[in-house]
């Protein structure tokens, strides 16, 4: 229930994070890493063990949840079988590893105290108003979240016993001197390096890729070399604008439609201001020189020219404080109340908001009033027909699902029938679609499911959107085949000629690397290679001004010893290669002792939050499971 109540209030604990957020991924991928049995029979639990049972309605509520988030996911898709399966076992695992905590700290002699409760409760951001716990706020949020007081309070109680625990096992995590200071050796190392680097692009020019070569290399990758698989398609499409365009609303509709919303169509008092906002981090100050500026604007000097000189308002200031037309609604209360009780040209202020001093200028006043039916006619029209056709469109969806299901259903007829506008897609491609569909993913799921809808066949009625709804006949469904070697000969030899000269590179570093270790000078094989060395100079293991691949090999090497450096030849991501020489190591001295604090304190947290998890993983561990295959159903 807590992530009902997380989800609902939005709240933000720690212990949540720690103990729900951390688990979420310690038992995504559990599948049979606890010991689980699976043979529940007829029992009312969704899964029991170790004396803690999770009901088959907060199981399958949680499930609810979590079903709805995944096919938000996946654009109101159904999830896949398999998907599906392993979430629900997720949320079996959720539950009964909290259920089996909240058990183990009871057992431990944790308790969660009244005044803990009620001190937890007051300081949820959701019951409160202006930073200020509210009875009545916290009432109307549980009830918007369809949670009771009570439950709210069990299930709250439970997590903050669990958090006790997970706790104190952080607060028990330390390290040893030792420890601080391998770790500061460790973190603070520094290498002394020189490096060449060898781009691909100087090796191309020596790649010769033949027929043969090329041959051999469509066949050793021809997985790489397939077409998409496709799908010849017909579809009859309806859309909710194409109804609402076919509706007729009679006058007498639209007179009865304006009598019965008449107070929709009520236009509000709208006022046009100017406004200068001052602000600053002494509040006295702040207001004694809006007290200045207004002087001087009620003295007659051009209000414009002050906005522009004291106003702190980006979005208004340059244009001499012009706020434009505006209702009550578009202000904060005090400024509202302020603007809506001047006359125009008065002056009024510090008026103050939680933006600052606003000294306010009332320049306009647009009276309210009430839209006439000539002037609402267009809107009322086009609402009635709108809402004529959203119940057209559900009635025809409805009724296109039962056509289905009857024998010899053909397409034509169907968009004769109900008016739907007919299209014929020549190759509709798997994870790509095409113009007019889009990528369209329902269809997608469809046409190239498991199994794929059988050719001559109609599916659908799918739903695009809320507003669009398709039905499709495959003609031909085409699988992948492999692509003519004439059409892809030219992406072959820029493959090979990539690898060729990533080999070529390497060699080269490796030729390199073996004469720096036969006594020959780096900048003499530099000089040979034609490239370019900066000297030797000292790099951290996070120094941004080394290529990251070339950084890691230098910290991947063993500390060389006195005269003996230790030599590398790599191959770099982008195809190149490098040679790198590490001459010396040395620890940099650290003078900045809150930085190494709070570096400690990072590691020893860190350290405390996966022991945590440990234990929680091991009480998981050690319990039989039992879980009803029924659960969900």
């Amino acid at each position: 229930m807590l992530q009902r109540i997380g989800d609902s209030l939005h709240t933000h604990r720690w212990f949540w994070y720690v103990m729900l957020g951390a688990l979420a991924l310690v038992f995504a991928a559990w599948g049979a890493y606890g010991v689980v049995n699976l043979n529940v029979g007829s029992s009312s639990y969704a899964a029991e063990g170790g004396g803690a049972k999770i009901p088959l309605e907060e199981a399958r509520n949680a499930w609810l949840r979590e079903q709805t988030d995944w096919q938000q996911r996946l654009g109101g898709a159904e999830i896949p079988a398999q998907l599906r399966e392993r979430l629900q076992d997720q949320v079996l695992e959720r539950l009964i590893t909290n259920a089996l905590m909240t058990q183990r700290t009871g057992e431990l002699g944790y308790r969660v105290t009244p005044a803990a409760l009620r001190d937890a409760i007051q300081r949820e951001p959701a019951f409160q108003i202006s930073g200020q716990y509210s009875a009545e706020a916290a009432k109307a949020a549980l009830s918007q979240a369809g949670i009771s007081l009570e439950a709210y309070q069990a299930d709250l109680s439970a997590a903050l016993q669990r958090a006790q625990l997970q706790g104190g096992i952080r607060a028990s995590q330390f390290l040893t001197p030792a420890e601080v200071q391998h770790l500061g050796a460790l973190e603070n190392e520094e290498r002394e390096v020189r490096y060449l680097t060898l781009p691909a692009d100087r090796f191309k020019a020596a790649v010769k890729v033949d027929d043969a070569a090329i041959a051999a290399w469509y066949k050793a990758h021809q997985a790489q070399y397939m077409t998409v698989e496709s799908a010849h398609l017909q579809y009859a499409e309806l859309r909710l604008d194409t109804l609402a365009a076919q509706q007729t609303v009679s006058d007498e509709d639209l007179h009865a439609a304006y009598d019965k919303q008449k107070s929709q169509f009520v236009v509000p008092e709208r006022r046009h201001a100017r406004h200068i906002l001052i602000t600053g981090k002494d509040d006295k100050a702040a207001q004694a020189l809006a007290q200045q500026v207004l002087a001087q604007a009620k003295a007659g000097k051009d209000f414009a020219a002050l906005a522009r000189q004291y106003s702190r308002d980006p979005g208004s200031a340059q244009n001499g404080g012009d706020l434009g037309w505006a209702d009550r609604g578009s202000f904060v209360a005090p400024f509202a109340d302020a603007l809506f009780g001047m006359s125009v040209g008065e002056i009024r202020g510090p008026v103050k908001t939680q933006y600052g001093y606003h000294i306010i200028r009332l320049d306009e006043i647009q009276p309210g009033k009430t839209r006439s039916f000539d002037e609402a006619r267009a809107e009322l029209a086009s609402r009635l027909a709108h809402d004529r056709a959203s119940d057209r469109f559900g009635e025809i969806q409805e009724q296109l699902q039962s056509k289905l299901q009857e024998p010899g259903a053909d397409l034509a007829a169907l968009a004769q029938q109900f008016n739907l506008q007919q299209g014929d897609i020549a190759d509709f491609a798997k994870g790509a679609g095409a113009t007019p569909l889009g990528v369209a993913k329902p269809i997608q799921d469809l046409v190239f499911g498991d199994p794929p809808l059988a050719t001559g066949r109609i599916g659908g009625p799918v739903l695009l959107a809320d507003d669009r709804l398709v039905l499709v006949k495959v003609l031909e469904l085409r699988k992948p085949q492999p692509e003519p070697l004439a059409k892809v000969r030219d992406s072959i030899v820029a493959a090979i000629t990539k690898e060729q000269s990533a080999k070529a590179a390497l060699a080269a570093a490796t030729s390199a690397r073996e004469r720096l270790a036969g006594g020959a000078s780096f900048d003499a094989v530099a000089q040979d290679l034609k490239l370019t060395a900066e000297p030797a100079h000292f790099i951290g293991r996070q120094d941004p001004s080394v290529p990251a691949a070339v950084r890691d090999a230098v910290f991947a090497t063993a500390p060389p010893a006195p005269g003996k450096p230790e030599l590398r030849a790599i191959a770099l991501p982008d195809g190149g290669a490098a040679v790198v020489d590490v001459t010396a190591t040395r620890v940099a001295r650290v003078t900045d002792q809150k930085a190494i604090n709070e570096r400690l304190s990072k590691e020893v947290d860190s350290r405390g939050v996966t022991d945590a998890l440990a234990y929680t993983e091991q009480v998981r561990r050690e319990t039989q499971v039992r879980k009803n295959p029924k659960a969900f159903e």
